[in-house]
Parts: C-alpha cells; sequence; structure tokens
C-alpha cells in the first residue's frame, strides 16, 4: 500500500512538473545549441503582404530574371505551392556552430509531398537519394534536403565560420598557427539528426524561447551570445578579465510586428545567473522626467534617459574582476569607485537640439589657398548637453577636477568647444555655455516627447523626420542622390524605445519605428520603399558603369594612334 501511494505521488508530481513546463511546437526541430533563429509567421505575414506583390518588388523581378538562376529555383519563386511548400505555415531560419564551422538550416510546412519530392529532385540535380523512417533525403554537398508529410528541412554546410574563428585565433595568439582542418562534414547525417532530435535536447522545451513564440508578432528573432561566440580561444583570453560573464547565458530576444504605420519591436534580454542577480538587485528606477523636460532648444532631434544605480558599479566590477585595473585608473585622476558612487544619484540625460548645416569654413579655405572656387558644402551643427544628477556635491567636484585631468591629457588644441556649470543639483556639459545655463534654468519643456518615453529606466527619442529633411537641404550634384533622399524623408518620422525593467528573468525592451504614413500596414509601405530604392540603386549603378566606361575609353584614345606605329611593320631602307 505504501508503494501504491509512493507511485501515485511521484506520478502526480510528475504531471504537474510536465504541465507546469512551457513547451512550443516550433523549436521541436531547432537543436538547443541554436546560436540564432529567425521564426517567419507566414499566415500573418501574408495577410499584410501578399505573394503577388512580393513578385511585383524590383528586386524580385530583377532575381527572377537573372540568367544565373536555376528554372527550378524559379518555380519557387513564381509560386511556392508548386514547389510543395505551405508558405502560410512557420518558417525557421537558424545557424549552429561547432568545431567544423556551421550549417544552416531552413524548415517549413509541407503542402504536397509529392511536389516537394520532385521539386527537390530537380533542385540537386543528380543528388543521392534516400530514406529512413518514412523520411526521405536527397543530398549533394554542400546541401541537403529532408522532408516527411508535415515537415521539409534544407540543410546547408558553411565551414567558413571555422576559417573565421582561425583567423580570430591568429589575432589573439599572434601566430599563424592554427588547429589542423577538420574533417568533411556528413551532411546527410546532420540532416538525419535534425528530424531524429530528442525534445529534451531541442529548443521545444526552452520556457526562454517558449515565452518568445507566444509573443503575438510577425517575425520572431533568437540569438545566443554564448554559442554565438563559442570560440574556446576566445574564452581563454576573456578568463582572466572575466569578460565572458557578459555573454555565457546571454541570450537576446525580440518580437517585430508590422502594424499601421510603424514597426513595433518588443525584446527580452537575459543573462547568467550572477548578471542576472546583478540586474534583479540594482534595477526598478525610472528616468528622471525632470532632468528630459529640461532639454534646451526649439527642435529636439535626440533626447535619451538613463536610471541606473551606483551602488551596483562594486559587485559589476568585481564580477568581472577588473575593479583593481579600474580602482588604479581611477587613484590616478585622484579619486575611487566609493567617489562615483558617493557623488552620482544614477540619473543621466543626453540630448541634440537644433540641427542644422552650416557652410564648411575649413574647406573653403582650402580652396581659396589654392585659386579655386568655393564650393557650396555643407556640414553639420547641432547643440547638445550632456548633465547627470548630483547626490554629493564634494564627492563630484572630484570627479569634475579628475575629467579636467583627463581632458588636459588626452584633448588637445583642436578639441571642440565645450562648456559646463552646475547648480548643486544637476551638472551640465554643453556646447555652449548658453544651453548649459538654459538647461539649468529649466525654461524649456519638451512635454510631448516626455510623455512618449517616460515612465522606463533607459529611454531614447530620434526624430528621423527632422534628421532626414535637414539632410537633404544639402545641395546634390547627383538627380538620383536627391530623389534617393526625398524617398527617405517621405518614408521615415520618428524612433522611440525604452526598457530596463526586469520582468521574467530577463530586461525587457520595447521600440517602435514610427513611418511618415500612418494609415497604411508598415509591411506594405515596407514593400514599396525597397522597391522605389531598389530601382534607384540599380539606375545609379549602371550611371556609374557608364561613367567608367567612358574614363577609360577617354584615357585609351590617345594611346591607340603610337599603339599602331608600333604594332605597324617594319619597311625596308
Amino acid at each position: 500500500m505504501k508503494n501504491k501511494h509512493l507511485l501515485l505521488l511521484a506520478t502526480t508530481i510528475t504531471i504537474l512538473f510536465t504541465a507546469c513546463t512551457k513547451k512550443n511546437t516550433q523549436g521541436k526541430l531547432v537543436p538547443n545549441n541554436a546560436a540564432m533563429v529567425l521564426h517567419v509567421n507566414g499566415q500573418s505575414i501574408l495577410s499584410k503582404l501578399s505573394w503577388d506583390e512580393i513578385k511585383q518588388n524590383k528586386i524580385f523581378e530583377a532575381i527572377y530574371s537573372d540568367s544565373a538562376v536555376n528554372t527550378t529555383f524559379k518555380k519557387l519563386l513564381d509560386d511556392p505551392a508548386k514547389a510543395g511548400i505551405d508558405i502560410n505555415g512557420d518558417l525557421l531560419v537558424y545557424l549552429v556552430k561547432d568545431s567544423t564551422g556551421g550549417y544552416v538550416v531552413m524548415q517549413g510546412s509541407v503542402k504536397d509531398a509529392a511536389a516537394l519530392a520532385s521539386f527537390n529532385k530537380e533542385l540537386t540535380g543528380g543528388g543521392t537519394a534516400s530514406q529512413t523512417d518514412g523520411i526521405s533525403f536527397i543530398s549533394k554537398a554542400p546541401v541537403c534536403a529532408g522532408w516527411s508529410s508535415e515537415k521539409f528541412v534544407y540543410l546547408a554546410d558553411v565551414p567558413q565560420m571555422k576559417e573565421m574563428d582561425d583567423l580570430t585565433k591568429r589575432l589573439m595568439r599572434d601566430s599563424i598557427n592554427i588547429a589542423p582542418a577538420a574533417m568533411p562534414r556528413d551532411i546527410l547525417a546532420a540532416c538525419k539528426n535534425i528530424f531524429q532530435l530528442k525534445e529534451s535536447n531541442s529548443l521545444a522545451t526552452d520556457e526562454k524561447f517558449s515565452r518568445l513564440m507566444e509573443q503575438k508578432g510577425d517575425v520572431h528573432v533568437w540569438i545566443n551570445s554564448e554559442y554565438l561566440n563559442n570560440s574556446a580561444d576566445a574564452l581563454a583570453a576573456l578568463s582572466m578579465v572575466r569578460l565572458d560573464k557578459l555573454y555565457k547565458g546571454n541570450i537576446t530576444t525580440f518580437t517585430a510586428s508590422f502594424d499601421e504605420g510603424k514597426i513595433v519591436l518588443n525584446g527580452h534580454s537575459y543573462a547568467g545567473d550572477e548578471l542576472t542577480k546583478l540586474f534583479k538587485k540594482y534595477s526598478g528606477g525610472k528616468v528622471n522626467e525632470e532632468m528630459l523636460k529640461r532639454m534646451p532648444g526649439k527642435n529636439i532631434l535626440a533626447l535619451i534617459g538613463l536610471n541606473f544605480k551606483p551602488e551596483g558599479l562594486h559587485e559589476f566590477l568585481k564580477l568581472l574582476n577588473i575593479d583593481g585595473f579600474i580602482t588604479l585608473g581611477l587613484n590616478s585622476l585622484g579619486m575611487n569607485t566609493d567617489d562615483f558612487i558617493k557623488a552620482n544619484k544614477g540619473d543621466v540625460v543626453f540630448g541634440i537640439s537644433d540641427f542644422t548645416l552650416k557652410p564648411d569654413t575649413s574647406s573653403n579655405y582650402l580652396y581659396q589657398q589654392n585659386g579655386l572656387a568655393e564650393p557650396n558644402h555643407l556640414k553639420p551643427a547641432a547643440n547638445y548637453v550632456f548633465t547627470v544628477s548630483i547626490k554629493d556635491k564634494d564627492a563630484f567636484n572630484k570627479l569634475i577636477n579628475a575629467g579636467k585631468k583627463l581632458g588636459g591629457q588626452y584633448l588637445g588644441t583642436d578639441a571642440p568647444a565645450t562648456a559646463y556649470n552646475s547648480n548643486g543639483n544637476y551638472f551640465v556639459l554643453g556646447n555652449t555655455k548658453e544651453n548649459t545655463d538654459q538647461y539649468l534654468a529649466g525654461t524649456n519643456s519638451s512635454n510631448d516627447i516626455v510623455s512618449k518615453i517616460s515612465g522606463a529606466p533607459f529611454t531614447g527619442y530620434v526624430n528621423l523626420q527632422m534628421l532626414l529633411k535637414t539632410i537633404s537641404a544639402q545641395p546634390q550634384k547627383d538627380s538620383l542622390d536627391k530623389a534617393m533622399m526625398e524617398v527617405n524623408s517621405n518614408f521615415w518620422d520618428n524612433l522611440i524605445w525604452k526598457g530596463g525593467d526586469f520582468e521574467d528573468g530577463g530586461i525587457t525592451q520595447k521600440a517602435e519605428i514610427q513611418l511618415l504614413d500612418k494609415n497604411t500596414n508598415s509591411l506594405k509601405q515596407l514593400n514599396q520603399y525597397i522597391n522605389k530604392m531598389g530601382e534607384m540603386v540599380s539606375l545609379k549603378r549602371k550611371k556609374q558603369r557608364e561613367a567608367m566606361m567612358a574614363f577609360e575609353d577617354a584615357a585609351i584614345l590617345p594611346i591607340m594612334p603610337q599603339q599602331k606605329i608600333a604594332d605597324a611593320p617594319a619597311t625596308a631602307h
């Protein structure tokens, strides 16, 4: 009876544990050591931009009309359904790095297995066919295709990744000695391994990946920095200062949604256990709204705010094992990390305003010296301020003195003009005294911008429309350059992002790329934008080729008469 009770308890715990473990269906054929994963929600994407609209894009048409593209691949471009592929299903592309280099996999849903089999046979052109456990394979290095009645997989070997790692080893070792060449990859075995992948070794049981797949969106991205930087030599080189703590367990995920008039990105950043503890312990602040509102200037181009807890600096430096190096450097400037922590409240704001173009007198001077006409050349100019909140005046004075000392050592007479001021609450550094004084006076207020970006530890805003409109005022000699600037100016509006909160074991982030047209789906707008820009880039390249040919002809023509004389047969005297 006792054993029955224990068995019932064990069964209940197992069921509860299994039920509570987050799973997903998309990651079943993705190994858990994948460095990067791109997931495209075909149904969602095609509901916003049809395949016919994609086919009308000039870049698509250029690829389709390229004689180098074989007719089999053109069948796929013309209509993926004819190739047996269901483009309304999930499409995943992922990268795996290993000792052989790496490989890239594309997987998706099968619509017609017979059509796909015919397509794969044509595509590989003489590949070796086989079948295992009801799954068909055709392999021809460096590509292998595998498919069942439900899923297809295309695997491409990428040995070049090892070559890049070998180059890194050379640079780190300052030597030409590298590891011996690895054996070529058995692509058929690698493709079979994907279909035989155990769920426990896949991303199907990874809670972070499951959380990503749960987020509503058109595209999902997974980046595992630890596996992306898995070179053993790199780890050894970083072991002294323990910079590996920054990317061990470091995973970045984000979802992209193409909404009306904007592209929305929702991200999550995870770290290793030790770094996560620091994030959790020292997170939770909000950017100082009053500091944001004080930003001077009539037109704000960019505004960035940050809130952090200075108390976490000690633990962070110790974690990376660089506290000793930092202490030595700060001591040489007459301060230490305690002074920095004591001086700061943890509020930082940086802003740029009144962006414009002014005559570049330096280039004009060079032209005058050489007796040439002055070019109508302009250079960017703007006002800026960098400000921090003060916790302890005496400690902050140490920082100011250290900054003066450091500036005297590394900034020469050509350094840009700066001005700084302080009222005991804020320290402000700017390009003019007028800007620093205006900031401290608090007479300006950017409420409309602040309301959009406040409420998070890290916030930012960039007025892309203002930037592009101002740059487009620069006189363009080439009509195509001018047209390209107009296309950009009529497309982009602004960028807003905020983040830094600790949720679900990681740091959250959100960004919105606002487009000028607020009423049209952003994916349709992107397709039209790429179409226009692609057409202009093509015309520009054609124009450049014609100019180069004309230059070559002009350079060759004066030589031709001499060449004819040299080639003429000698006459007898």
